[in-house]
């Protein structure tokens, strides 16, 4: 296939890049840099079956020849990104989303958007299934990209009942691997670059609210088990084991063996108290559930940040 993926310079849209290349695809990146990293992709430069453009896809998006697939994961996606940059969050997930939707319309193809948990908000069930309609504050500082996702799927399934495109829509739950930034702001980068440099380790909060961590090439498969389905309504990936974020930090804390203490800050406002996915539409339609375990990703990912810290 011909696919064309947007934000694919960030740290999903990277890792699906290789993906769809070992599978013998051929992919067409399109990414403005605002927040992906030209470092995540740069391996692929000189790959016959890789090409890419550097294009904000809030504007009109043209590529000449066959596409069959259109993944639309450009967006800030981690809190201090899109309260940094709030507008752009918004004309991705609006705009963006337009314009890669007319693209697919216009090669025929099958149009996937990189949705996210943030469409439930600050849930008020746990887990979440598809069916929940989210607690979400439009006026709030998270607003900008929870509303911006929620109006994305409110546009892909338009274009799906209207002009009949094939569509794929991924909720896709907190997910973590090499080459996320130490700067990202998430908990598992914030936690890891705090324990290898000694500072100490901020929890936001009382710790207890909870989250549910996926390794990036469990991730990876469930995209691409989703793109190759005929399931056209959102679903969730991500892995249903929840923790606290206290717990959460003390595991960081043993595996890297660090002295670091663990502090507490104010929690931010409308953050999430608990984030599990229901995955049961996953594991039926797609016959997909992650593999590997929160200890075994986390060491993984603290390997790829200690070389980062060589190197740098």
């Amino acid at each position: 296939m011909n696919i064309i993926i947007t934000g694919s310079a960030g740290f999903i849209g990277s890792h699906l890049c290789d993906y769809l290349i070992r599978k013998g695809h051929a992919v067409i990146c399109i990414d403005n840099l605002l927040t992906g990293d030209i470092r995540n992709i740069e391996h692929l430069f000189g790959n016959g079956n890789f090409l890419f453009v550097k294009h904000d896809v809030t504007n009109y998006i043209h590529i000449p020849g066959r596409i069959d697939a259109v993944l639309h994961f450009a967006s800030p996606a981690s809190p201090i990104d899109y309260l940094k940059y709030p507008i752009p969050t918004l004309k991705v997930g609006a705009l963006g989303t337009h314009k890669a939707l007319g693209l697919a319309k216009e090669k025929k193809a099958i149009f996937m958007l990189a949705s996210t948990s943030e469409v439930y908000g600050d849930p008020q069930i746990n887990p979440q299934p598809e069916t929940y309609w989210g607690n979400v504050n439009p006026v709030g500082p998270r607003g900008v990209y929870d509303e911006a996702k929620r109006f994305a799927e409110a546009m892909t399934m338009a274009y799906h009942r209207y002009h009949k495109i094939s569509v794929r829509i991924a909720r896709i739950f907190n997910t973590y691997g090499p080459r996320m930034r130490k700067d990202d702001g998430r908990a598992i980068p914030n936690f890891i670059s705090q324990a290898l440099t000694g500072k100490s380790i901020t929890v936001y909060g009382d710790g207890t609210q909870t989250r549910s961590f996926c390794y990036i090439s469990d991730m990876i498969e469930g995209i691409y088990k989703l793109l190759f389905s005929e399931f056209s309504q959102p679903i969730n990936l991500g892995n249903p084991e929840e923790i606290t974020l206290n717990e959460l930090a003390r595991i960081i804390k043993k595996l890297t063996g660090t002295k670091s203490k663990i502090v507490y800050r104010p929690l931010p406002i409308d953050d999430p108290k608990v984030r599990r996915p229901d995955i049961i539409k996953a594991e039926k339609y797609l016959k997909w559930y992650p593999k590997i375990s929160l200890s075994e990703g986390l060491k993984s990912t603290i390997k790829w940040f200690q070389q980062g810290e060589k190197n740098e």
